[in-house]
């Protein structure tokens, strides 16, 4: 205990004060530097984090408006282009799901039910449904800078085409669109293949003898 009362003693006496002063200094400077130190790195995190959500955002709302783009003239497509068409939705769908912002899935099915009547409409209007498209892609803009307050109208659309819906009216619906899908189908269907032209002239052709040497004697 003898050495502790000797801390002690030097500790309280006026020769010690400046170097306790400076250790504190010290102590207070490595602890500002290393608090600031990380306060940066959580910016810088931060950040980056943030513009990949939104390199993330912008790059299935563009996947979803070019969807949107192939739905609208969806009944001039090729079977196989229909294919890749839905593929490509599949996939611009399990990117909005998966962002991490608040109301993605509400953002998802209001897409998805918006391209299904681009669907529907391609083979009745044809190509005159640009003003469509636009508003799909201003309603998807207009989600990316205010989440909160559009994920509301995207949930309120929901409800009112939800309420809207009929059984009877539905079932009629669906009728003509699987009509609508095998009249596409069988259109294509029955195009012709072209069959292969032939290699020239392979008839064989009757060639005359030659005259030989005994046959002119006789």
């Amino acid at each position: 205990m003898e050495w502790w009362n000797d801390l002690i003693s030097w500790l309280t006496s006026n020769a010690a004060r400046p170097t306790v002063f400076a250790a504190i200094v010290l102590f207070v400077a490595v602890l500002a530097a290393g608090l600031l130190a990380a306060w940066i790195a959580g910016t810088a995190i931060r950040r980056i984090v943030g513009q990949r959500d939104r390199e993330a955002k912008a790059a299935a709302i563009a996947a979803l408006v070019d969807a949107a783009t192939e739905a609208s003239v969806w009944n001039s497509l090729t079977p196989q282009e229909q294919v890749l068409a839905d593929r490509m939705v599949g996939q611009a769908d399990i990117q909005v799901r998966l962002l991490p912002v608040r109301g993605s899935d509400v953002a998802a099915n209001w897409a998805a039910h918006q391209l299904h009547e681009l669907k529907r409409s391609s083979a009745t209007f044809g190509y005159q449904l640009d003003p469509a498209v636009v508003e799909f892609r201003d309603r998807l803009l207009e989600w990316e800078r205010h989440p909160a307050r559009t994920r509301k109208q995207f949930q309120d659309d929901l409800v009112r085409w939800r309420t809207q819906r009929q059984e009877p009216e539905q079932a009629a619906v669906e009728a003509q669109d699987a009509w609508v899908a095998e009249q596409h189908h069988a259109r294509y269907r029955g195009t012709a293949t072209i069959e292969p032209a032939p290699r020239g002239n392979e008839t064989p052709t009757d060639t005359a003898p030659t005259p030989t040497l005994d046959d002119a004697r006789a």
